[in-house]
């Protein structure tokens, strides 16, 4: 069996995501804002007719799913490999105080590197492999021709998708990152997933 479709749903906003704070696996919720446009993009997504919506078990990303949940009538499945990268004891800090701290992260992101996120944290292709795993058994864990709803992080489902699209971490750049409450189309084909669209937001969030 597998999906005909994976719509990759990102959470909506944070306080910390406001204030441009690292959060990882930080369990930190919604804002008023985020709450909102949980709303105005679940409204959205019911349009795509899922039959399943599985999340990552942090609850900004539980509370989106929820939203979606409360328009179709379907369950929300929990899945802890959904969850951002693990940023360790970075978490809750700026970039500016991550920077200050440790100038040679700094330099490896500028010149396009991968690099471990504090002593006990991931790399981000460690992360993107790992949500990567978990979007490739979800789908195939789906019916023939399904629509299957995965709400998670934007990092690590950025760099998920640049390795469902066969591509390395590198290319993770090339995409862009995904705004609050975005969603992005892919469809399973093999060894090479396809991207059908990418960032999609609803109106006047």
């Amino acid at each position: 069996m597998t999906a005909a479709r994976v719509v990759v749903w990102r959470h909506g906003e944070t306080g910390w995501n406001a204030e441009g704070r690292y959060q990882g696996q930080a369990d930190v919720p919604l804002n008023e804002r985020g709450r909102g446009q949980a709303v105005a993009a679940a409204l959205r997504i019911a349009e795509l007719r899922p039959d399943r919506i599985v999340s990552s078990d942090l609850q900004r990303a539980a509370t989106t799913a929820g939203q979606l949940a409360k328009c179709t009538g379907l369950d929300v499945e929990l899945e802890p490999r959904l969850r951002e990268i693990n940023v360790g004891d970075w978490a809750g800090m700026t970039n500016a105080e991550v920077y200050a701290a440790h100038p040679d992260f700094a330099t490896a992101l500028q010149a396009g590197r991968d690099a471990r996120r504090s002593a006990t944290g991931e790399t981000g292709a460690e992360a993107g492999a790992r949500v990567a795993e978990a979007l490739l058994d979800i789908a195939e864990a789906s019916p023939d021709g399904s629509t299957v709803v995965v709400v998670g992080h934007g990092f690590a489902l950025r760099v998920a998708t640049v390795f469902l699209l066969g591509l390395d971490y590198a290319h993770n750049l090339t995409l862009g990152g995904l705004w609050n409450a975005s969603w992005s189309v892919l469809q399973p084909a093999g060894a090479s997933w396809r991207l059908l669209s990418y960032n999609n937001v609803a109106g006047g969030v």
